[in-house]
């Protein structure tokens, strides 16, 4: 009898949930047992994704033709168009409420009902369940985490800049309303649906800022930044989209309070990181690539000073489909249930 623990992914058929399927193959204590896709409902995974042909996979189905109660999940992934998962765990918590849940979706990020409903459009319709929800960025909060039966799972821009700017926010090393981030993330993180701006003749050959004073990863900024100050944070934050399938780098620009210096806010970041396995902070004056972070979970940090006395540089960045979303799903897992926090995602980043 297996003693493998029970995963299902639901919304396996996106790269999200494809990035899930590649690193939970290679996880030796769980087995996955469902699947379920929409307009893919039917097919077999090595269909949708080629590369999952040799490996013997559940077939995916609609997620209406789930029995909660007696499938038996040990935890649940929930890879879902942000609204769309709140009655679907609504739902299967009803149902189930041993499962645990990791939500890769935006619908439990934030704390605040009102933020939620201002940055997406609708009021939220699973309060109960978005009071109990904890903010899955391990490095921060680890402890809640561990006792957590649902876990929000970060933005992929907001792991970026989360992960370099809470440390010195809480050390009280940089000023909180002369922070600027400039972040650029590759294609994949516009989902794999077909739209005609991310046609490869739309995309090649040039790159473009979007979602320019309003993006909804600001709301998640915004809370994180504000708790870790105590006090209201609101920072200058523009994506930009890159021709290229995989990574987010992040170039932020700090001013160090009382006389703190760019090596300061390095040792910060150091003492904070030496024992992190998922975050590197490389030697000061050096910057990361994202190509050196590809398909890994690991976010490399670099801190240089600017040529303006008093400020600072930081670059930070990761793989979006690995750290900034279906990794970070699978360590968020591995402290759920026990394991070892870096099984089965303890792999160095793909080069070239």
């Amino acid at each position: 009898m297996s003693t493998k623990k029970k995963i299902g992914i639901l919304g396996a058929s996106g790269y999200t949930g494809a990035e899930l399927v590649r690193l939970l193959l290679r996880h030796p204590k769980v087995e996955l047992v469902l699947l379920t896709a929409d307009r893919r409902a039917g097919q077999a995974m090595g269909d949708v994704f080629p590369q999952f042909a040799p490996y013997e996979l559940p077939t995916l189905v609609s997620i209406d033709q789930v029995d909660w109660t007696t499938i038996g999940l040990d935890l649940v992934f929930c890879a879902l168009p942000h609204a769309t998962t709140q009655k679907v765990l609504q739902d299967l918590l009803a149902k189930a409420p041993e499962t645990k849940v990791v939500d890769l979706s935006a619908d439990f990020r934030l704390e605040d009902a009102a933020a939620y409903a201002k940055w997406y459009g609708h009021e939220h319709h699973a309060l109960e369940l978005q009071k109990e929800a904890v903010y899955g960025l391990v490095e921060i909060y680890r402890r809640d985490i561990k006792k957590a039966r649902l876990i929000a799972n970060p933005g992929c821009y907001t792991s970026c800049a989360i992960l370099p700017l809470v440390p010195l926010l809480k050390a009280r090393a940089i000023e909180t309303d002369e922070i600027v981030i400039d972040a650029k993330s590759g294609m994949t993180g516009a989902g794999r649906s077909a739209k005609e701006e991310m046609l490869f003749s739309e995309v090649s050959e040039g790159f473009n800022a979007y979602g320019v004073g309003h993006h909804r990863h600001m709301a998640e900024l915004d809370q994180e930044f504000s708790k870790a100050a105590g006090k209201e944070v609101v920072v200058s934050f523009t994506p930009h989209l890159l021709p290229q399938n995989r990574g987010i780098l992040s170039t932020i620009y700090v001013r160090g309070r009382r006389g703190k210096t760019a090596q300061d806010l390095h040792e910060v970041l150091v003492k904070q990181y030496e024992k992190e396995p998922f975050v590197h902070i490389l030697p000061f004056g050096k910057t990361p690539h994202s190509r050196h972070v590809r398909g890994s979970n690991m976010t490399f940090i670099g801190v240089a000073a600017d040529r303006i006395p008093g400020r600072a540089i930081i670059v930070s960045t990761l793989d979006n489909l690995t750290k900034g979303a279906s990794g970070q799903a699978v360590q968020n897992m591995n402290l759920v249930l026990g394991f070892a926090e870096t099984l089965g995602i303890d792999q160095p980043a793909m080069f070239p």
